[in-house]
């Protein structure tokens, strides 16, 4: 699993602030978890169905600092709630998110990258079981699965505490969203983030989130 902006992304905007516990969910690489575990003192518990990325994710991390606070396991979202009994101040996930579209030839990143194994809706649904009751879910999705995103907070009875808009450069459309979600019924604040000025060239917004996990920014 490569390092992608969209995990990049995630993992510096997530909200850590008192969380003592942290679910990652389809952890990949283990991008995520890692930058969680840099910001915070959580203890981390990192999922991800597919063995060659538990693998990857499970020999990042235990050659990082941080392999006593992460814990990876090999097991999907729906059989991890029923064996749990943690209760999550925050869960994040860069969930696979392509509908319906041609598959890959290689399994593997038909599993990373489509929602078949993982559909948002059960994302919400089983993440709801193992949240806290004032935890926060965070997720990027393709910024045209906004309403989608709506339609299933509504359903779960979940509310859009925070979101932002991510553009590529300052001509281009909206193409990535990230949101948390909580139980309670906030006012949602709204941002935008623009990633590069030019090619290569770096907003400093960008910068400024994301500066603490570049060797070079």
């Amino acid at each position: 699993m490569k390092v992608g902006t969209d995990g990049v992304l995630l993992g510096a905007w997530a909200d850590v602030s008192n969380s003592r516990s942290i679910a990652d969910i389809g952890t990949g690489s283990g991008l995520i978890a890692l930058m969680l575990a840099q910001r915070s003192e959580a203890k981390i518990d990192a999922i991800d169905i597919e063995y060659s990325s538990y693998i990857q994710a499970k020999e990042n991390i235990n050659n990082s600092i941080f392999n006593r606070q992460i814990n990876v396991h090999h097991t999907s979202l729906e059989k991890y709630i029923q064996t749990t009994n943690r209760q999550y101040d925050l869960i994040v996930s860069n969930p696979p998110y392509f509908h319906n579209s041609l598959h890959s030839p290689f399994p593997k990143r038909t599993i990373a990258r489509h929602d078949d194994k993982l559909t948002l809706a059960d994302l919400l649904s089983d993440s709801l079981k193992i949240l806290a009751p004032k935890g926060r879910i965070a997720i990027i999705l393709p910024y045209d699965q906004e309403q989608e995103l709506t339609g299933q907070a509504k359903l779960h009875q979940i509310h859009i505490k925070r979101k932002t808009g991510i553009r590529p450069k300052p001509e281009s459309e909206y193409k990535r969203l990230l949101v948390e979600l909580t139980r309670e019924k906030v006012e949602c604040q709204t941002e935008e983030l623009t990633i590069e000025k030019a090619h290569h060239e770096y907003t400093k917004e960008y910068i400024s989130l994301t500066k603490d996990f570049y060797l070079k920014m």
